[in-house]
């Protein structure tokens, strides 16, 4: 039971701004096998990060507009994971444009803790996709006016706000693969104890955990099969987008890092956010 608890205790302060007591991960090997172990972990902060925003959709819903409350989620979001996950995505694609091809330059660019133009860009593009994703997925009129509402489901029939809880929790999922199957880049960095430590088989107990989070999401829902059949979509887009961009970062730095790692749940979670976005010819007019 120690060692479950440690785990999910280095989940949630490696992955999350909660506040976890340092003796609550332990020490030297004690708290890098916990790092490794916590992968199994990782869905859980993402529903604890889903959950919030879900909670400030409410409590804003029919006070602001669309476009407001998706910043503040986003915002809500960023302040959650301290922007952990933000800056390795400006590192990734600083890296990535300034290295030119070239291993050892790219590595040390995304060790910089400047952010270039290219960084910027991409963290601009990602949190305007983000915000505009998110608005789309708001119910154009009053939001959630009523708790029960909530509790119903109603607010997942009208808002389809199911992927504000499946993104976070999807993202975390998504990027154990990264961690179990591929190098770690550097001697040493922010990931290596997790790529260290890990093990194929928590693949499969994270994997356990995103399918119960599926479940009870589509369960909150009216429509549980066509919920549930879209939430899988979902999965394979977030798989997908962190293995192409594993495979690519991969080819140039001869492994992973967790500036990698970072960028690869930022895109993921956007990926989901996409595909729970209703096209146009399909939403309620």
């Amino acid at each position: 039971m120690t060692v479950i608890l440690r785990s999910i205790a280095a989940a949630f302060s490696f992955l999350t701004r909660v506040p976890v007591p340092a003796r609550a991960i332990g020490e030297g090997d004690t708290a890098a096998r916990a790092l490794g172990q916590s992968v199994i972990w990782f869905p859980l902060a993402g529903a604890l990060i889903g959950g919030a925003q879900v909670a400030l959709a409410w409590l804003l819903g029919g006070h602001l507009p669309p476009g407001l409350i998706a910043v503040a989620l986003v915002a809500l979001s960023a302040a959650l994971t301290g922007g952990l996950h933000l800056d390795g995505l400006a590192d990734t694609f600083d890296g990535w444009a300034g290295g030119r091809g070239d291993r050892v330059r790219t590595l040390e660019i995304m060790r910089d803790s400047r952010i270039g133009a290219h960084g910027a860009t991409a963290l601009i593009l990602l949190l305007v996709a983000k915000i505009l994703a998110i608005a789309e997925l708001l119910p154009r009129s009053e939001l959630l006016p009523r708790f029960d509402r909530f509790a119903h489901g109603d607010a997942f029939e009208r808002g389809a706000l199911w992927p504000l809880l499946a993104a976070p929790v999807l993202a975390r999922w998504a990027v154990v693969p990264l961690i179990v199957f591929f190098r770690y880049a550097r001697a040493e960095g922010l990931g290596s104890p997790f790529q260290a430590h890990a093990r194929p088989a928590y693949l499969a107990g994270t994997t356990l955990l995103a399918l119960g989070a599926i479940a009870g999401i589509s369960a909150a829902t009216p429509l549980f099969g066509d919920t549930a059949t879209a939430i899988g979509i979902a999965a394979a887009s977030a798989l997908g987008v962190a293995l192409a961009l594993a495979g690519l970062l991969d080819r140039r730095l001869g492994g992973l890092t967790g500036d990698v790692y970072g960028a690869a749940i930022e895109l993921t979670e956007l990926a989901v956010l996409v595909s729970g976005t209703p096209c146009p010819a399909s939403s309620p007019r």
